[in-house]
């Protein structure tokens, strides 16, 4: 089954307390593309400037990715720099350089219109919309946002989010766009506002489900050493829906979801091991699946028959 990301393609400049790297390969379709094909076909929409290596468009083939949709276009590449706390808790944005992206207009080739699934990756809402309008039927459509999205265009997220299977957004900007400090109380506004499902990402603290038939609440997996938490988010959703592209005919049970968050928090646990989009390159896939597995274990136990006293 097809799917297509569209979201942006950057150059980062990532420093930790311990660590720096300049100049590599970033953005949300970069690593969603990388993260999925080893699920399923991908079919990348983006663009990139006239300074972009050589070196990414051979990773992307090399994964079968699709890249009838990247445009290539003269100037510069978007550009992101970042700084992290020591714990990871927190980043300070140095740079965000639009440079190409700012002028994006996603223009989806006709080979991409009758795609099954597809992920709208952290892009203006409007521009969301317009990539839906150019699709035929699809099976199963997710998007992600942001609170600056979520603040300065509330109409046009509005129209969004009843088009959408799922959301996916942090335990921030679900007590944003839910309007409390709950998140299962903000969470189930949200769902009010149109979308079938919504993920809330925690970071080291997993990920929760909530659905018309339910809420399934995963631990993230067991990371002995995070070196760059960059792209984290963008490999979950990889995952995730790479999953449903490549495994699930049809329209996706509740137990579906909740097998494809296990997947998306296996995958993304990987991702922040090492630097950019390194450490998925040559990732094999039974190493997912085990980690898959040790995360079912963790939340299988024997409930006891009572709390009465003996």
């Amino acid at each position: 089954m097809s799917l297509v990301v569209v979201g942006s393609v950057a150059l980062d400049d990532i420093s930790t307390a311990e660590e720096s790297r300049t100049n590599i390969l970033g953005g949300s379709a970069s690593y969603f593309s990388v993260g999925a094909s080893l699920l399923a076909p991908v079919k990348l929409v983006a663009v990139v400037g006239s300074d972009f290596p050589e070196e990414h468009i051979r990773l992307f083939e090399s994964r079968g990715v699709d890249l009838m949709g990247l445009q290539r276009i003269e100037g510069k590449t978007f550009h992101w720099a970042g700084r992290y706390a020591k714990d990871f808790t927190s980043r300070e944005s140095l740079a965000t350089d639009l440079n190409v992206f700012a002028e994006f207009d996603p223009v989806l080739p006709d080979s991409y219109r009758d795609a099954d699934h597809v992920f709208l990756a952290n892009i203006h809402p409007t521009l969301q919309n317009k990539v839906l309008d150019q699709l035929s039927a699809p099976r199963f459509v997710a998007a992600d946002t942001m609170n600056y999205w979520i603040e300065g265009t509330p109409e046009e997220l509005a129209r969004l989010l009843p088009r959408l299977d799922l959301l996916l957004i942090n335990d921030e900007e679900v007590r944003q766009l839910g309007g409390t400090s709950s998140i299962t109380a903000s969470a189930r506004k949200v769902l009010d506002k149109g979308p079938k499902a919504l993920v809330v990402k925690r970071g080291e603290h997993g990920a929760s489900l909530y659905h018309a038939q339910g809420t399934f609440h995963l631990p993230a997996a067991t990371v002995d050493r995070v070196r760059d938490p960059t792209g984290a988010g963008d490999t979950f959703a990889s995952g995730f829906m790479g999953y449903l592209a490549g495994r699930v005919p049809g329209k996706p049970t509740f137990e579906d979801l909740k097998q494809a968050l296990a997947v998306g928090t296996a995958l993304a646990s990987f991702a922040v091991e090492d630097f950019s989009l390194q450490r998925l390159v040559d990732l094999p896939l039974d190493k997912v699946y085990q980690r898959y597995q040790s995360l079912a274990q963790s939340i299988r136990f024997v409930p006891i028959e009572s709390l009465s006293p003996q």
